[in-house]
Formats: structure tokens, C-alpha cells, sequence
């Protein structure tokens, strides 16, 4: 079955807001094996929308929409599917019973406004909200030609997604296995990543793809199985994730669903240290990708944010003979942050961070983009440094995730010895 996904609505065109629903129902249908063909965004007009579904229909035997379904002016997808479809629109009465229902809960009584969103196309099959007033709607048509029509707000379109449409397009058994295995890297380009797996990638079956997925410090690298016989595939695609990683061991961080943040969280837990941070350029940012894991306060102490060199001096006691000979961004400055907050908090290892985040800032011996890291414990500290200016917001990001891997590097080696 191959796919086209429609979001309908003038705030996307002019980029109001971002369109994350095709993003999230692509991810959905492509675990289930169906194949996405196209997206698009369309107008809230009726020749809008009218227009894009019929392309969508010729190109595509599912036709998946979201927006328009709301109770305002501007809401005129049912309209446009049922003149489309030659159908009339009829009020639906279980619509109308469980939207009064629900406003009975809060007191209030249904308007006519929200009465009126209750008449749908006669031909559609009406799938529950239970997270919203606006159902979905579920049109079969000649050619085995499916179009669902879903609300655009992300948690109800996710709900009826997952436990409405979904579970309906499978009982159809149309689909093929589709078998996943990601890998997530990190030190290294997507480029530099291609150039050692060219071989491998050669060597790959037909059924067979790899994917290059990169994000600041890391590359996701997935492999995509198809096939009749969900167990075969299934073994194949473990074979070939093996010798994959046997190519790149030393960049292999994590698997599936891991981030660098939960990397860490796992190798701290193992060892059962504890971790801290002493950021400067970052202002906050590497605490926050290491506590926006759940259970974190496991293994995460604290974070001092010594973004004035004052701070560095008096909380992180960086001497201030350091930050005159060699600057706040030097790897003795970085080195000293890392032995002043472990001193604080009592934490085993510590993470510290200072650059030039930019866009001002920079000199010639040090232009913006220069970072310095630093991770150590009692023992041992190493350091490293970074160069490439992205514009300040992606400095900031790169000097964050970059820390992060070279916390991975430091742990593994103490797990290792």
C-alpha cells in the first residue's frame, strides 16, 4: 500500500506554525510497512483542497489528511471531501450526543456553531475523538482507494492514529514486513561515516537499505528491511547490524530509540557514579539534555553556570592568574572548572564547557566557534577542542552534544579498565 499524507491549513502555508503531524504519521505508517509517496500542504480552500486530495488519490491508495475539522468558518474539509465525493452532508447524531456530553461535564451548553460541526459527508465512517470533539472520518471508494480524515491537533490526530485508523488499515492485511535496526554514532561526520561503509552499503541486498540520519555530534544509521517472511528478514537484518558495527566500533554509542543524553544515564547507572557540570558558553544547556531523562536525579548532581569569569573565580575557584595567561576559553580554564565543581558537589566526574559562542566575541587567536571541553574525575581530566562556527544558537547545541560523547568516551574507558 503506498501512502500520500495532505495537512490542510493557511497557518502551515505561511509557516505560522510547523508541520509536524506528516513528520509523526510518516514515522507510524512506515513501522507498518507502508510506503510513503508524497506530502503536502494545502489551503483552507475548497478548490485547495479539493484539488491536492485528487492528485494525492492518483498517486496513492491511502489519501491521510488533518486539519479543517473544527467548528469555525474556516474549517471546510468535510465540505470539500463531500462535494469531491458526490456525497451530501447529514447531521450525526452520535456526533452531537458525545459533544454534549462532553460540555455537560464542564457546565456549558453545545452552541450553534459547534452543532453545525456535526453534520458529516454521508459516506464516511465516523472514527471516535476521545481526545477531542472533532472525530475522524474514514472514506473507502472505488479501487481500494482509502482517504482518512483526521483533526490537526497533534494529540488527538496521534490518538486516532494509534488506536482508531491504524488498527483499521492493518485488519486489511495488505501490508508487507518492514524490519528496522538503528544505530546511533557519534564523533564522526555522516561523509566520513559513507567513505567506511562503502563497501557494506554495496554489498546490501536489494530488500535491504541503509539510511544516513545526522544531528549536531551524532548520525543515526538505519537499516531498513522488507520482505514476506517477517522471521527471515528479521535475522538478516540482525546479521548485517552486527558486521555494521563491526566496521565502526569505536563510534557505535547507542541503539534504536537512544539519545547521547540517555547514552550517559546508562553508562553512569552501570558504573553508579555520579555526574556535574560546569558550563559557560552552554548557559544551562548540557544540564538540561542530561535531566530531560527520566530518573536522572539518579546520577546528576548539579550544574554551576559560571558565565561570568567572576563566577569561575569565586564559586568554580579557578585561579585568576589562569584566566589572565590563557583566557576563559583555554584548556587550563576548562581544566580548573572541572576540579572546582567536583570539589562542590562531590560528584565523580564532572563536565565543563567554555567558547565563543558568537556572533561577537572572537579574536584571531581564538575566533568564534572555539570551544574548550574538559571531563574528569579525581584521577584523570582530558580535554578536547572544538573550531566550527554554525551561527551561535548551533555553537551552543555542537558544545553541548559534544561534551556529551566526550563523557561517553571517558566513561567507557573506566568501564573498560
Amino acid at each position: 500500500m503506498k501512502a500520500y499524507l495532505v495537512t490542510i491549513g493557511d497557518e502551515i502555508l505561511i509557516g505560522q506554525i510547523v508541520d509536524t503531524n506528516a513528520a509523526w504519521m510518516a514515522q507510524q505508517l512506515n513501522l507498518q510497512g507502508i510506503r510513503i509517496v508524497g506530502k503536502m500542504s494545502l489551503p483552507d480552500t475548497n478548490d485547495g483542497i479539493q484539488e491536492g486530495i485528487k492528485y494525492a488519490l492518483k498517486n496513492a491508495d491511502l489519501v491521510l489528511t488533518t486539519g479543517g475539522l473544527g467548528a469555525t468558518k474556516d474549517d471546510i474539509t468535510k465540505k470539500a471531501i463531500a462535494e469531491m465525493l458526490g456525497a451530501s452532508m447529514v447531521f450525526s447524531q452520535h456526533t452531537f450526543n458525545r459533544m454534549e456530553y462532553f460540555f455537560q461535564k464542564v457546565n456549558r451548553t453545545v452552541s450553534e456553531m459547534n452543532k453545525n460541526s456535526c453534520f458529516m459527508p454521508s459516506n464516511a465512517q465516523i472514527l471516535d475523538n476521545e481526545r477531542g470533539l472533532a472525530p475522524a472520518m474514514w472514506f473507502e471508494l472505488p479501487d481500494d482507494k482509502i482517504i482518512v480524515s483526521m483533526p490537526g491537533v497533534p494529540f488527538e490526530m496521534q490518538h486516532l492514529m494509534s488506536d482508531k485508523v491504524l488498527p483499521k488499515l492493518l485488519s486489511l492485511g495488505k501490508f508487507s514486513p518492514i524490519v528496522h535496526r538503528t544505530i546511533l554514532t557519534a564523533g564522526e561526520g555522516e561523509t566520513m561515516i559513507a567513505e567506511k561503509l562503502n563497501d557494506f552499503e554495496n554489498r546490501l541486498p536489494e530488500n535491504i537499505g541503509l539510511a544516513y540520519l545526522p544531528s549536531l555530534g551524532t548520525v543515526r544509521l538505519r537499516l531498513t528491511a522488507r520482505g514476506e517472511n517477517a522471521k527471515k528478514i528479521e535475522q538478516q537484518v540482525e546479521t548485517l547490524k552486527t558486521e555494521l558495527i563491526s566496521i565502526i566500533p569505536n563510534i557505535v554509542a547507542g541503539f534504536d530509540d537512544d539519545s547521547m543524553p540517555i547514552v550517559i544515564g546508562k553508562l553512569l547507572k552501570e558504573k553508579n557514579l555520579t555526574v556535574a557540570c560546569a558550563e559557560s558558553c552552554t548557559g544551562g544547556l548540557l544540564s538540561h539534555l542530561i535531566t530531560a531523562v527520566p530518573g536522572s536525579s539518579a546520577y546528576f548532581l548539579g550544574s554551576v553556570i559560571s558565565y561570568n569569569n567572576s563566577v569561575k573565580t569565586k564559586t568554580l575557584k579557578v585561579k585568576k592568574s589562569t584566566i589572565d595567561s590563557f583566557g576563559a576559553v583555554s584548556e587550563e580554564t576548562v581544566k580548573e572548572m572541572v576540579a572546582g565543581v567536583l570539589k562542590m558537589t562531590g560528584a565523580d566526574v564532572a563536565i565543563a564547557v567554555s567558547g565563543v559562542a558568537g556572533p561577537s566575541g572572537g579574536t584571531k587567536q581564538k575566533p568564534v566557534g572555539t570551544v574548550w571541553l574538559a571531563v574528569g574525575d579525581a584521577q584523570n581530566t582530558i580535554t578536547a577542542k572544538l573550531g566550527i562556527d554554525r551561527g551561535r544558537a548551533k555553537n551552543i547545541e555542537y558544545a553541548a552534544h559534544s561534551a556529551l560523547n566526550l563523557l561517553r568516551k571517558f566513561l567507557l574507558h573506566q568501564i573498560l579498565s
